[in-house]
């Protein structure tokens, strides 16, 4: 991938990742409290995924993504640890949300999650473009 292919793909990413978390603004409106952690989850990836493309690291499974985001951004100190436990509750929650039987979250489990959630992208996106 060429450099100007590679900064696309970081533009394109990123702004995925922003659309995604105006989104949970209406999952929440709606009371629609897995979709929410859901959207939330994946603003969350996108952002991620963005930044790992900064530095030219990819993934193609959600679990690897979240071990590359461990091991060249937290671990090298691009990332401060509390972002990572928030990411890897989010990752959680998103998968037992999606694929677990009678798991139902409710507007207590969601709604202290965005501003959070805000604040990780908005701190990738610092990151980002810095320059």
């Amino acid at each position: 991938m060429s450099g100007e292919e590679n900064s696309e793909l970081i533009r394109y990413r990123f702004q995925k990742a922003k659309e995604t978390r105006e989104e949970v603004v209406v999952h929440i409106e709606n009371g629609l409290w897995n979709t929410a952690i859901n959207r939330l989850y994946y603003a969350c990836f996108y952002a991620v995924s963005a930044l790992l493309a900064s530095i030219v690291v990819y993934s193609k499974t959600h679990a690897g993504t979240k071990q590359m985001f461990g091991l060249h951004c937290v671990k090298t100190g691009i990332i401060d640890e509390d972002l990572n436990q928030f990411y890897i509750k989010i990752f959680g929650m998103r998968q037992s949300g999606d694929y677990e039987d009678y798991c139902d979250y409710e507007e207590e489990d969601v709604v202290h999650l965005f501003a959070p959630a805000k604040d990780f992208i908005n701190t990738i996106e610092k990151i980002l473009y810095k320059n």
